[in-house]
């Protein structure tokens, strides 16, 4: 737990595909979109550079 008492968990509520934007969304205090934007952007030059760390993410972030 970091000093604001704030834990980085997957969203439940606020998902599209595992949730990894809105909880990163949610722990940030910043819109999910633009995080699902700056994952869009990252596949756009082939897909990997944008896809590994949003996979990644949804394997080592728990869900709520």
């Amino acid at each position: 737990m970091n000093a604001s008492g704030k834990v980085l968990r997957r969203s439940r509520s606020d998902r599209v595909v595992a949730g990894v934007c809105g909880g990163l969304g949610a722990f940030f205090g910043i819109n999910p979109v633009w995080f699902r934007l700056a994952f869009l952007l990252a596949l756009l030059p082939g897909g990997l550079p944008g896809l590994l760390p949003y996979a990644v993410m949804w394997i080592i972030i728990p869900s709520e």
